[in-house]
């Protein structure tokens, strides 16, 4: 059941990387429900995706311990 937030989790957020601020939100609330575990995989992921989408760099202040 936790493997299918994480990649829901996912899903929502490449759905959402047109708009920096929406795609913030939600990973804001990513944050909240996912396990530490894959709160790792999610940072991998939201790296990956700063890189194909400059302007989404500002969210990645949310992943910082």
């Amino acid at each position: 059941m936790a493997r299918a937030m994480l990649e829901y989790t996912k899903t929502i957020l490449k759905k959402v990387s047109f708009d920096a601020n929406l795609f913030c939100r939600e990973v804001q609330k990513a944050l909240q429900r996912l396990l530490p575990y894959e709160i790792e995989e999610l940072k991998v992921f939201i790296q990956t995706m700063c890189l194909q989408n400059p302007e989404l760099n500002q969210c990645l202040i949310y992943l910082k311990p």
